[in-house]
């Protein structure tokens, strides 16, 4: 699950700048996660390098 990982303010994804917060109004307005989905389309394609761009490396 999500929240015990995170903090309601913390970025989820660095490239987009996803907070959980968003991640979990998504949910609550789709019924699934848009974002998540657009994060995996990203990284498939190469442009999402959370890796790189988290400070703590991952």
């Amino acid at each position: 699950m999500i929240s015990s990982f995170f903090k309601e303010n913390d970025l989820v994804c660095y490239c987009f700048q996803f907070t959980r917060k968003h991640i979990e109004q998504d949910c609550a307005t789709h019924g699934r996660s848009l974002i998540i989905e657009q994060i995996i389309d990203a990284k498939r394609a190469g442009g999402c390098d959370c890796g790189q761009n988290n400070p703590k490396g991952r």
